[in-house]
């Protein structure tokens, strides 16, 4: 147990958190990528449905490997969205945040965030009309991407949105159990957002 403890606790800034578990990964899929993107003129879609498959990939094993293993099963630490005040595991949401927001301070050709039609951080709600279809869309047809294209300040963008399940039971019981949920009968397997990733398209 104090192994688990100091390897959380000790780590004074989300941002560094982030970086030791999901930047990395998406930092190599950015690179991986960009370059492909120029030398062989990637389409918008493999690039992101490539970016997704790394991010979701992370964002599973951070749910099941480490919250849902340590606070459900080991029950050793919380996880809590006050987590450096309490001492406990950041929300699987807020490390996809975290990572979210070191990549678009390292200037990366595309933007990324998870977005839900019941939020519990309002934040976090769909803002433009394809944002607000792509959830509709993924919510209605189960396993199912959604892609088009946007103008947002007067910038041409390709944006996708992938379906986010309820991958583990931590992740159920802290959406239904929430003070401020505005949906509580999520179960395992059913969508309760979606990945936005949106990539300017050259004129």
């Amino acid at each position: 147990m104090r192994s688990v403890l100091s390897l959380f606790t000790t780590i004074q800034y989300p941002k560094t958190l982030a970086a030791i578990l999901l930047a990395g990964g998406v930092a190599l899929a950015v690179s991986a990528c960009s370059s492909s993107t120029a030398a062989t003129g990637i389409s918008p879609q493999i690039m992101a449905d490539s970016l997704h498959a790394v991010m979701a990939a992370d964002r599973t094993v951070y749910t099941k490997k480490v919250v849902n293993r340590l606070v459900k099963e080991d029950k050793v630490i919380k996880a809590s969205e006050h987590w450096q005040d309490e001492k406990a595991l950041p929300l699987p949401a807020q490390m996809f945040r975290f990572g979210a927001e070191m990549v678009a301070e390292q200037g990366a050709p595309f933007s990324y965030s998870l977005l839900s039609l019941w939020p519990i951080n309002k934040q976090n709600a769909p803002k433009t009309d394809v944002e607000k279809e792509g959830l509709t869309f993924t919510v209605d047809n189960p396993g199912q991407n959604f892609y088009k294209e946007e103008v947002l300040g007067g910038v041409k963008y390709f944006t996708a949105v992938y379906p986010d399940p309820a991958v583990a039971p931590a992740c159920v019981e802290c959406h239904n159990e929430h003070k401020d949920t505005p949906k509580s009968d999520f179960k395992i397997g059913d969508v309760m957002g979606g990945v936005v990733i949106r990539i300017p398209l050259q004129s």
